[in-house]
């Protein structure tokens, strides 16, 4: 990790800093680690989706950022915090966080064990991040242009993954529960690239529809439709994603937000996210 910043006011915004030092896009964390900072907009709930347009902070991973400048902005509007936020998905490092959850039980590692056997992969070494549970961190990057979705055991029982739009917490953070600390022997490490086969796992595919005549866009929209609880805003991201990166964007607005909705998805929360995936992929709707 990067030197602490012996002028910071408090530790946790001493390894917010460090971290920051790396590259990596932080955000103040409180002992529930929950953002520090509510919504400005909490009191209109039916403003549109802001994610810091409208200058204020509050706007959750969406304040994170990897300038000391603003990092020290955000912790002094936050001084009770007692932790960080990682962002992920961000350049430099597109940071992708495998969050192996002890409390599972042992079926935690042993699933993320069975996955890498059955699929040929292995974690290399790579900076480690212990929880106050006794679970894992695992920090690995993800290449430019993949957009790697959060989701809860869907890759492992037990496994959580935070990628785009996810944060880690930061090691040196206090929480209710204790504090995050790195691993021995992982401190010096970068975090190592994600494994292709890996990541072909976390991203996950659409299913396969009829290849002619715009088949691939009703696969996108029946692969939103198919999406059970836990999976329906994870699926209509990765889908909307694909549909701007193909150039099918304004064409499949309409029939995924109607497939959303038919998820049980408000029509709020699709726009959101189709919103999102325009803006990640440079398509501004």
């Amino acid at each position: 990790m990067a030197t602490i910043d012996r002028q910071a006011t408090t530790p946790a915004l001493a390894h917010a800093l460090a971290a920051a030092a790396r590259g990596l896009a932080v955000l103040p964390l409180s002992r529930t680690k929950l953002p520090a900072l509510h919504s400005p907009h909490r009191d209109a709930p039916d403003a549109a989706p802001c994610h810091g347009e409208c200058g204020r902070f509050g706007h959750g991973v969406h304040d994170a950022s990897a300038d000391p400048a603003r990092v020290r902005r955000l912790f002094a509007a936050a001084p009770w915090a007692t932790g960080y936020g990682i962002a992920c998905g961000r350049p430099p490092h597109h940071l992708i966080g495998i969050d192996v959850d002890i409390v599972a039980g042992a079926g935690a590692s042993a699933g993320l064990r069975e996955e890498a056997l059955r699929h040929l992969f292995a974690i290399p070494p790579t900076m480690v991040v212990r929880t106050p549970s006794g679970g894992r961190h695992l920090w690995l990057t993800g290449p430019p242009g993949v957009a790697v979705p959060n989701s809860a055991g869907r890759l492992a029982p037990g496994v959580d993954v935070r990628g785009t739009g996810g944060y880690l917490v930061g090691p040196g953070s206090r929480t209710r529960r204790g504090t995050y600390t790195v691993a021995p022997g992982t401190a010096h490490l970068a975090p190592a690239a994600c494994p292709s086969t890996l990541l072909h796992l976390l991203v996950p595919p659409p299913r396969p529809g009829p290849s002619a005549d715009g088949g691939h866009g009703r696969g996108l929209v029946r692969f939103v439709r198919s999406a059970h609880a836990g999976q329906r805003n994870t699926r209509l991201f990765w889908a909307a994603c694909r549909a701007y990166e193909n150039g099918m964007g304004p064409a499949l607005r309409e029939p995924l937000t109607a497939a959303a909705l038919h998820t049980g998805l408000t029509e709020r929360e699709a726009r959101a996210t189709l919103a999102s995936a325009a803006r990640l992929t440079g398509r501004q709707p």
